[in-house]
């Protein structure tokens, strides 16, 4: 599987507010080169892509574990550890939890990430 880039965006819960209520108005339409998925600071983000969450999905897309018990076995992390970062990672389009064989198969979706933020990016 090649490269999948995932577009983040960082803007405030507010300005996000903003931008969801404009979009559900017809006030504003996204552009189709802007993120399809946000966090509210690049704190957030980094939690959710700290190095240990990298080493993963490095571990899932390279190793293949076919269920979360597998893939506890591989990254020595807990279960109950690993099941809130996936659905954490899911949110945000980086896994797909898949069902297989009565198993939860986590997939990763993004190997790459492009982040965008900047002090102008509010919709006011």
């Amino acid at each position: 599987m090649g490269k999948k880039t995932l577009k983040i965006g960082i803007i405030s819960r507010e300005d996000y507010k903003k931008r969801t209520i404009a979009i559900a108005r017809g006030e504003y339409t996204p552009r189709k080169n802007e993120p399809k998925f946000w966090f509210e600071s690049v704190q957030s983000m980094a939690q959710v892509l700290s190095s240990e969450n990298q080493k993963l999905l490095k571990i899932i897309k390279e190793q293949k574990p076919a269920s979360l018990k597998e893939l506890e076995l591989a990254s020595g992390r807990k279960r109950g550890n690993l099941s809130r970062t996936l659905n954490t990672m899911s949110r945000y389009g980086i896994v797909d939890l898949v069902k297989h064989n009565r198993a939860l198969k986590p997939v990763v979706k993004a190997t790459d990430f492009k982040v965008e933020f900047g002090l102008n990016t509010s919709m006011s």
